[in-house]
């Protein structure tokens, strides 16, 4: 039985993930709500006032290409007057770009995503991308694949599959679903996966005539698509060091007639190469199995 202390403390945990800067340690996943709690931005705490985070910058947040990228501002702060003196401007910034602590947080509230949280404390968090079940590598291995994807990229941005969660995560437990077709590792996606589910998908809503009935089998619906969807819980997942992630995505690019300098360099061009990258990692993943 747990002791009124640590239920005490699991409550807080549900209630909020919000912290004060003096918390902060290296190697922490932190995220910032954006554009009127919308969605968050998440990224890697290094220490030194320095976060590392990916992104697409210059209101393409969503990177879909429609309206959507218009509706969801850009994570990086737009400058109004004089540019950080730390960062300069970064309101154009595209892929994985380190920024100080302030320019990350551009006004916003500083939260601490969750690691190795217990399934009732998952499922009461009903707003997926604050944490997981997944247990967290040390700091040390978490800032080493944050640098090095500083220095190499992390492919090309996918709202779905590949967007700024799903690098810290990857950061945090050097976890890749090797799943071709698949939600990546991202709460937030796998929330609105969710709810879309439990809204059009399910036969179940006809059993029940009620608003009630049908608000109980909607929200089971969405709680058990949150859960089987948390990178914790995916049995379509593998380690992949960071040095093997990249050396098969440059090598894929290359496959494909890219030239690796090209893409780090001109990624409007290379979208289409989303799959071809996503590929790449599920190879990598499923030579380690």
């Amino acid at each position: 039985m747990p002791t009124l202390r640590e239920g005490m403390e699991e409550m807080k945990q549900i209630l909020s993930n919000k912290i004060d800067k003096s918390q902060l340690k290296p190697g922490d996943h932190i995220y910032s709500w954006r554009t009127a709690w919308l969605y968050a931005h998440h990224g890697i705490y290094v220490g030194d006032d320095k976060v590392i985070h990916f992104t697409r910058g210059n209101g393409q947040e969503t990177g879909t290409g429609t309206v959507l990228d218009r509706i969801n501002l850009s994570s990086m702060p737009a400058i109004s007057g004089n540019p950080c003196l730390k960062c300069g401007d970064q309101s154009n910034a595209d892929g994985v770009i380190a920024s100080c602590l302030n320019c990350f947080l551009s006004g916003g509230n500083l939260y601490l995503f969750k690691y190795s949280v217990s399934h009732a404390t998952f499922l009461a968090k009903a707003r997926g991308g604050t944490c997981t079940l997944a247990p967290s590598d040390p700091p040390n291995d978490v800032i080493h694949r944050a640098q090095y994807l500083l220095e190499n990229g992390f492919g090309v941005y996918s709202i779905f599959k590949n967007n700024c969660e799903d690098f810290a995560i990857y950061c945090k437990t050097g976890l890749l679903v090797y799943t071709p077709i698949s939600v990546g590792r991202s709460g937030q996606a796998a929330s609105v996966l969710a709810a879309t589910s439990a809204v059009l998908s399910s036969p179940l809503r006809y059993l029940t005539t009620g608003i009630p009935g049908l608000a109980v089998v909607g929200c089971g619906i969405y709680c058990v698509s949150r859960f089987v969807a948390d990178i914790g819980f995916r049995r379509d997942v593998d380690k992949v060091s960071v040095e093997r992630l990249v050396g098969c995505t440059l090598q894929v690019l290359a496959e494909t007639g890219m030239d690796p300098q090209a893409y780090a360099t001109n990624r409007e061009e290379t979208r289409a190469l989303v799959e071809e990258v996503k590929v790449a990692q599920a190879l990598v993943a499923s030579h380690n199995r």
